[in-house]
């Protein structure tokens, strides 16, 4: 499966031949570039080779400069090389102008930025990005003063709205996100919680009048517990929803008037929410980040990967040669930067176009095939029962263990059950109330989810059991995946319940397992054979082709896959010894990360949890070449070259507005996988030393195998394998121990990308 990149990138130029080129290579560079397609087209600072040609002071000298570029932009002040260093103004030919400090042609320190439109930002600056702390005023007359980061507003800062209002408090992606107050220019005023721009969580809104609400908000609006009271003294408690089908408040009048207001409770949506609107943000439609690419020498200066034009990689080697893609117009530059850490030894990989989809269709026929008709008849009976109302703070009596329901299900059918061609079972629901809330606190719609298990088109069973007996059924849109399950296990899913509810309520952006369903399907006759299962959700439901898949424990014994490298193909999961990257996050996304493995992993440890791990799975962004190239010279359409990591790339895709519905934490994540490798005499070196060779992925990740709990037969298998093996090896260990070795491990495998 691994071969030589040589087999991909033929063309080779000698640092000789570079030598006595330079002047031809520049000039043929100079017309490649006016061809080829800038990433941002004429918004990109023009290149240094477009200026007319002039006597140039030696390498490393800082000089004034002047440049004057054919394309109209202009820039002004101090000149290292082929790039601005230390203070400068640059004009831009569509009216944008910089003025502030300079490092290798990035913007870096102070600096003020200015658009047509008379936007302008003042601040902190950093590898061309707006971060730090910096003023933004909008062109509608909006002033924004705190923190930044990579261009969007993050930490603490106040915004002032042309209309008056203000907003002071925290902020995240660009968005209010934590603790804030709100106040309009009425009197009015909100303190409280934030998500993404809205009001979510415990907050309290006074209105001019002295009115007030305090209680839980989802997605702007009161939801669930809250007590409105009347500057009198009148108050309404109870649950409050837009649903007048949930919503269930009692009024308790005034001591001093004890008659009831005439007032309706649905007057807080209508009347009181509509006069306290958030202004919304003014869109900045080009940041100074993309107008600050491409100056030469720029990425070899920063130890980065240079990537040409057409998207095919390039790297350099030790021996000054320059690979490039077959075919292309790869020109010779004179200017070549050696980079010693480049992994001569580490055999990079190709991809597949296609992936064949996992597992085996269940048809007629199949041993399961009866097990999955009853299946999707339970879980149709089950999600299309009509239940109450739901409330997101349940009774405890809804977490009983023994909360359950049995619905026989005869072939011919009963008064709650439909006729099926299967052989007669019982259908047994645990805490369907809670599980049924899960799902809706998911935000999984109950017709989708019903047609992705119970539709036309049958399940899909892996080839393989799991390593505990378990097997594993996917359906057919790859959403859901259900496990059948231990009795053990079981008992554990519904001892934690009440603690997993409060987790994923509370934090929702959890890496642990969504779990959206428990049941058991009971066949009847001289069998009497039970079959208990849970229904999760597929961390690998994306368009995105999986290329790699990661098991990560944080232990060393037994753990590396089986399989010949030859065998190895993308749906192989692999293990901690297999591990060869160290993954690299965006600072935001790599604090997010941090603070929702401790909250887990905390969580995990207080329920006694020990054994689980972190899966991975690698999508690689492929490079534009189409077919490889084979030793023998035949084209391979099937296989395709990785994309050597540009961070430019990388941090657009990140922090473009337009991606942002689509990224979460763990879930189709633009990052960075550098690759690593182990020494030879070490074996059991989990992590192996970077070698500066990255490539531009998108990630999945999250914690699975959540119910093994530290019981007789983990601390038994723990003291007889303790004799044997490095106790610090092994996965059967103290939940705490075991907690604290899964972090330090997995927070060296994640990074931030600085």
């Amino acid at each position: 499966m691994n071969k030589d990149f040589s087999r991909i990138f033929k063309f080779k130029v000698r640092k000789s031949h570079i030598a006595t080129t330079s002047s031809s290579a520049s000039k043929k560079r100079s017309k490649s570039k006016s061809k080829s397609n800038s990433l941002f087209g004429p918004m990109s600072v023009a290149h240094v080779d477009d200026e007319e040609a002039g006597p140039s002071p030696g390498a490393g000298e800082v000089y004034h400069a002047e440049k004057k570029l054919k394309n109209g932009d202009f820039y002004v002040g101090e000149w290292v090389d082929k790039a601005p260093h230390g203070h400068g103004k640059y004009l831009w030919n569509d009216g944008c102008w910089y003025v502030g400090d300079w490092c290798n042609g990035k913007t870096m320190g102070k600096g003020s930025f200015s658009w047509p439109s008379g936007a302008t930002f003042e601040g902190d600056f950093k590898n061309g990005y707006m971060d730090g702390i910096g003023t933004y005023t909008a062109s509608n007359g909006d002033n924004y003063r705190g923190g930044w980061l990579m261009n969007l507003k993050h930490g603490h800062g106040t915004k002032t709205y042309v209309n008056g209002d203000v907003y002071e408090g925290e902020w995240g992606k660009g968005l209010q996100n934590g603790q804030g107050k709100y106040q309009w220019v009425d009197g009015s005023s909100y303190v409280g919680d934030w998500k993404d721009g809205v009001r979510h969580g415990n907050g309290t809104l006074i209105l001019r009048n002295g009115n007030k609400f305090e209680g839980h908000w989802e997605d702007g609006c009161p939801k669930g517990e809250g007590t409105y009271s009347f500057a009198d003294g009148t108050s309404y408690v109870g649950v409050w929803s837009m649903d007048s089908n949930d919503m269930n408040v009692t009024c308790y009048p005034s001591t001093s008037t004890p008659e009831t207001p005439d007032w309706d409770p649905h007057d807080l949506y209508s009347v009181d929410l509509d006069d306290c609107k958030v202004c919304p943000d003014e869109e900045i439609l080009m940041f100074p980040s993309e107008k600050m690419l491409n100056w030469p020498s720029f990425g070899s200066r920063m130890g980065r990967k240079s990537v040409e034009a057409n998207g095919g990689p390039k790297h350099y080697s030790r021996d000054h040669e320059v690979d490039g893609p077959v075919g292309d117009n790869v020109q010779a530059m004179a200017d070549l930067q050696v980079n010693d850490r480049s992994p001569m030894n580490s055999p990079p990989i190709l991809l597949p176009r296609t992936i064949k989809r996992q597992g085996v269709t269940i048809c007629k026929g199949h041993k399961n095939y009866e097990l999955m008709l009853n299946l999707q008849l339970g879980i149709r009976h089950s999600v299309g029962r009509p239940g109450p109302p739901l409330k997101p703070d349940l009774k405890s009596s809804a977490f009983d263990p023994r909360e359950k329901v049995w619905t026989k299900f005869p072939p011919e059918g009963s008064k709650l059950t439909p006729p099926h061609p299967s052989c007669e079972f019982k259908w047994k629901d645990y805490c369907p109330l809670v599980f049924r809330t899960l799902r809706n606190l998911f935000k999984v719609d109950a017709a989708d989810y019903m047609l992705s298990i119970c539709g036309n088109d049958a399940l899909r069973e892996l080839s393989s059991p799991g390593k505990s007996g378990s097997f594993f059924y996917l359906t057919h849109d790859d959403k859901y995946m259900i496990k059948t399950m231990k009795k053990s296990e079981v008992k554990v899913l519904l001892r934690m319940l009440r603690a997993y509810y409060k987790h994923v309520r509370t934090f929702q952006d959890t890496l642990v397992t969504r779990f959206y369903g428990l049941h058991c399907v009971k066949l009847t006759g001289a069998t009497q054979k039970k079959v208990r299962f849970v229904i999760m959700g597929n961390l690998f439901c994306t368009e995105h082709a999986i290329h790699r898949r990661f098991d990560l424990k944080g232990s060393s014994h037994g753990r590396t896959t089986e399989k010949p490298e030859s065998e190895i193909d993308p749906n192989t999961t692999l293990k901690d010894l297999d591990l060869n990257y160290i993954f690299r996050l965006q600072r935001f996304w790599f604090q997010e990360f941090c603070r929702q493995v401790d909250r887990d992993c905390d969580f995990l440890a207080q329920e006694r949890i020990m054994d689980y791990s972190l899966l991975v799975g690698l999508h690689f962004r492929d490079s534009c070449i189409k077919p490889i190239t084979e030793a023998n010279g035949q084209s391979n359409s099937e296989l395709l070259a990785p994309r050597l990591s540009r961070v430019d790339e990388t941090d657009r895709l990140v922090f473009d507005h337009t991606q942002w519905a689509s990224i979460r934490l763990g879930i189709n994540m633009p990052a960075r996988a550098e690759v690593t490798v182990r020494k030879t005499d070490c074996e059991t070196q989990l992590i192996g030393e970077p070698t500066g060779e990255c490539y531009e992925v998108i990630i999945f990740f999250g914690i699975i195998d959540i119910l093994q709990d530290y019981d007789i037969s983990k601390k038994l298998e723990h003291a007889y394998k303790s004799f044997q093996y490095d106790p610090t090896s092994i996965s059967a260990v103290d939940p705490k121990q075991y907690s604290k070795r899964f972090r330090d491990f997995i927070f060296k495998v994640f990074a931030e990308d600085g």
